[in-house]
């Protein structure tokens, strides 16, 4: 085997790869955000009202299962004072 084949089958050294990883870096980024845009063009967006029903029923959610919780931790706290008290 002379020498240039056996250069050939070497992995290349670590400055090498990194360098190479350094070059691709910005084609990489790049290419990611040319993706990210692409696949934001293929989203269907939701009208004003619907926007806004939608907002509407998530808060009225998040305040009844607040609701909820806090009655039940009042709750859980009166009957641990009272367990506390016997």
């Amino acid at each position: 085997m002379s020498e240039k084949e056996v250069k050939k089958t070497e992995k290349p050294g670590f400055f090498t790869r990194a360098k190479n990883w350094i070059v691709a870096l910005p084609g990489r980024i790049s290419g990611a955000f040319k993706n990210m845009v692409a696949e934001l063009k293929k989203v269907a967006w939701p009208s004003k009202k619907d926007l806004i029903n939608y907002s509407i029923v998530v808060i009225g959610f998040v305040v009844g299962l607040a609701l909820i919780v806090g009655l039940l931790d009042t709750a859980s706290s009166v009957v641990v004072k009272q367990l506390i008290e016997l």
